[in-house]
């Protein structure tokens, strides 16, 4: 298959590679195989220009409504469960290597981000968000899969609790959710909101000139036992004894409790396998149902 990388954009700073989001003929982006594979052809460039001509990268949206509306539902009601692991493993590789980038790498959130999008952001070392003009509704910025019946699959739910409190990152993901933008930063999911998208632009390019975060494993994301391991096991517990214990709720807590005994990449593992057993809920079948608009009572 040929190669067909993301746009790259050169801000005011040369070293900073801005790597645009894009898929011509819709009107938000949508995580969907396509779209990975041009990210992981795009970070075959990143990679081969790092150091010489590359010191930073900024993740921006094409979409003025949204940064990524999430991952595209229809595209996975379509997979069996081998080919649904194939994909949600895809996912989480490309997005480790965004993280494990060795230079500062910046979402920089103008809309929406929802699901595998907030999980994209949340692989960056730093995330910022556009201030919601007065007049217009606000955006949402959150893990809405448990609405659904379901669980995150490329991270979210230890990905979140190293932003914000823990405790209350698990609840909203066992919840499924979402924040308005300005909660999203009172909680420092958004680090800082700029007023307009250039604005945030130029603040995005400027954090990616700065040294690239401390984190006790540098090839893995900013996760729940990235420093956080003292909060982690009472965030749990704590989360636990307040949440109405759904499959979902349920899902969500365990893989959380993997991570927290062993370790990331089996995280990653017990995670998959808990999205995949989830969508054969009832719950999960008639949600997603409603949502892509199909008849479950005849499907």
């Amino acid at each position: 298959m040929a190669s067909n990388p993301l746009p790259i954009q050169r801000g005011a700073s040369h070293k900073v590679a801005t790597i645009v989001l894009e898929q011509p003929g819709r009107s938000v982006v949508v995580l969907d195989r396509a779209l990975l594979v041009r990210l992981d052809d795009t970070l075959n460039e990143i990679e081969s220009a790092l150091g010489s001509d590359i010191e930073g990268v900024v993740l921006a949206s094409a979409s003025d409504r949204v940064f990524v509306a999430g991952a595209d539902l229809a595209e996975i009601d379509g997979l069996d469960d081998a080919e649904l692991d194939d994909y949600l493993a895809m996912g989480q590789r490309v997005f480790g290597r965004l993280a494990a980038l060795p230079c500062t790498s910046v979402a920089a959130i103008n809309g929406a981000a929802l699901g595998g999008g907030l999980e994209l952001a949340m692989h960056c070392d730093r995330i910022v968000g556009l201030r919601p003009a007065a007049d217009a509704k606000p955006y949402l910025v959150g893990l809405p899969e448990a609405g659904l019946g379901i669980c995150p699959g490329w991270g979210g739910a230890c990905l979140l609790p190293a932003r914000m409190d823990p405790a209350k990152a698990i609840e909203l993901t066992a919840t499924g959710k979402p924040l308005k933008a300005d909660a999203a930063h009172e909680a420092g999911i958004l680090e800082e909101l700029a007023d307009t998208k250039e604005e945030l632009m130029a603040l995005a390019q400027r954090l990616a000139t700065e040294p690239k975060p401390d984190r006790l494993n540098q090839a893995e994301p900013n996760h729940l036992m990235q420093g956080r391991i003292d909060l982690a096991q009472d965030a749990l517990e704590s989360a636990m004894s307040e949440l109405e214990m759904t499959p979902a709720a349920v899902g969500v807590c365990t893989a959380v409790r993997t991570c927290l005994e062993k370790g990331w990449s089996h995280y990653l593992d017990a995670e998959r396998a808990t999205l995949i057993r989830l969508r054969h809920t009832d719950t999960a079948k008639e949600r997603i149902g409603a949502f892509l608009g199909k008849d479950t009572a005849r499907a």
